[in-house]
């Protein structure tokens, strides 16, 4: 069985919110509440769940990006929170995300070179010409051109812009790659070629995935292992046979039974 490249144990994050007739109250909410999840290496975890469920939040503070209340994320044996400013921007380069929204993510007044290439200047991987040459090579491979590099955002069509940022997350030729939602603000049509270029390029870079969704049809194609989100905690998690064999916990069921023509699971 392969190593684990991510592994993270007593995650909890909540937030307070204001209640009350006049919002001088107020209640917490548990975004996540000890959730623990783990990607092998080479593998793909999806972890599945209705709006609200905590998903995206989990994505943002494995990667450092909210602060957690309490819990640890180990990244290739590091513990993210332990480490200095300067040793957690380093460990970002082996850490990227695909986003959700290809039209949001997507600085408007930069050009397409410049947005996948400012990872490597940020990071001060080589020289001009070396870093023109790694955006050109990365373009071409999810299926863009040199001559797009001069082109901004909005002259491309939303499938295209998610491939852009698909891109400026593989330039840094990153171990670990968070998806969140990647194909939900996309057309059916064009989720399909995303998932096949995702897929693509994991098996050519070695990459594991951390795959974010609320689509179960997409992620039995994607995922090798599920971990299914409810209210802020995994209330299930295993092979993605298994859990679409022989579900265990009764809201994964209702998940399941949720998929349009899918065969009804017994209660």
């Amino acid at each position: 069985m392969s190593e684990l490249i991510l592994s993270a144990k007593g995650l909890v994050k909540t937030y307070r919110q204001r209640s009350g007739k006049y919002g001088f109250g107020s209640t917490t909410i548990h975004a996540l509440d000890d959730v623990a999840v783990s990607v092998r290496r080479g593998s793909t975890l999806a972890v599945v769940g209705e709006s609200g469920s905590g998903k995206s939040t989990l994505a943002r503070c494995l990667l450092q990006l909210q602060p957690l209340d309490a819990g640890e994320v180990y990244f290739e044996g590091s513990n993210l929170a332990g480490l200095s400013g300067s040793e957690l921007r380093a460990a970002r380069r082996h850490l990227q995300m695909v986003f959700q929204d290809p039209f949001a993510s997507l600085n408007p007044r930069m050009k397409i070179g410049e947005i996948v290439g400012e990872g490597l200047l940020i990071h001060h991987m080589g020289n001009a010409a070396e870093r023109r040459d790694r955006v050109v090579r990365m373009l071409e491979r999810v299926g863009l051109s040199q001559a797009d590099m001069q082109k901004y955002p909005h002259e491309f069509s939303g499938g295209q812009r998610q491939r852009i940022g698909i891109a400026r997350a593989l330039v840094l030729e990153p171990r670990l790659v968070v998806c969140d939602e990647p194909v939900s603000a996309l057309d059916v049509s064009i989720q399909a070629q995303i998932l096949l270029l995702l897929k693509e390029l994991q098996q050519e870079m070695g990459l594991s995935y951390l795959f974010i969704s609320h689509d179960l049809r997409v992620v039995r194609h994607m995922a090798d292992e599920i971990a299914v989100m409810h209210r802020g905690r995994v209330v299930e998690q295993g092979d993605v046979a298994q859990i679409y064999a022989d579900p265990q916990q009764e809201y994964t069921r209702k998940l399941l039974n949720s998929i349009p023509g899918q065969h009804r699971l017994a209660h």
